[in-house]
């Protein structure tokens, strides 16, 4: 195992990878409390309303577009897919997210007849409402948008309800070691201890001239 490489050295630029480390800890951030709303029909179920979503793309990417991949009938509803082209801001590149959504189609109320009867109104093209289509499609069209935005990360809800949770942040070894890094204290007294080297840190992270005289003057 000590063979592997590691991660910052599957990248030729450093630079990148800290970049890129960066924008996924920012993705995997939890959405603000006010933005995350409780299903009115679903219980338990919490979800960020189509808005908020929105604003995060023009927020974030700035350039991006949405494309209508599909669309069709299954059973009692309609579903849509769609995919999310966007503008990478790290890696200045396109890139995409597929996302798919459905919803039942809406049928007419009953009759007074029928409740009074306990008969169910049926699936059928005849007892779908008024509208029934028209406003199925959009709204499967915006689950299908969400869907695809969960694949960004937690700030656009893509584990509000989970229970189990993977927290992320900055690679360590991709910060500049200086007082402010979060191992600081851990290396100052591995040093002091002799239980790492100089020569072996300067290969795991990266430090500026006055950081390495620093730490040359703890081993003495």
């Amino acid at each position: 195992m000590s063979n592997l490489p590691k991660i910052k050295d599957l990248y030729n630029d450093s630079i990148e990878l800290a970049k890129s480390d960066a924008f996924m800890a920012l993705m995997n951030q939890p959405p603000k409390p006010e933005w995350v709303k409780e299903h009115p029909f679903i219980k338990n179920y919490k979800y960020i309303p189509i808005e908020r979503i929105e604003f995060l793309l023009k927020t974030i990417f700035k350039r991006y577009r949405i494309e209508i991949t599909g669309q069709g009938q299954s059973f009692n509803g309609v579903w849509v897919t769609v995919r999310v082209h966007y503008f990478h801001p790290v890696f200045a590149e396109w890139d995409y997210h597929d996302g798919i959504g459905a919803v039942q189609l809406q049928l007419r109320s009953q009759t007074t007849e029928e409740k009074q009867a306990g008969t169910k109104v049926m699936f059928c093209p005849e007892n779908l409402s008024n509208g029934a289509i028209s406003m199925a499609f959009p709204i499967a069209k915006t689950v299908a948008l969400k869907d695809a935005c969960d694949h960004f990360g937690k700030l656009f809800g893509s584990d509000i309800n989970r229970k189990d949770d993977i927290t992320y942040g900055l690679d360590p070894y991709l910060i500049p070691l200086d007082e402010k890094h979060p191992n600081w204290m851990k290396i100052c007294e591995a040093l002091k201890t002799r239980k790492t080297t100089l020569e072996k840190l300067k290969t795991m992270y990266k430090m500026e001239p006055e950081t390495e005289t620093f730490l040359t003057e703890l081993t003495f």
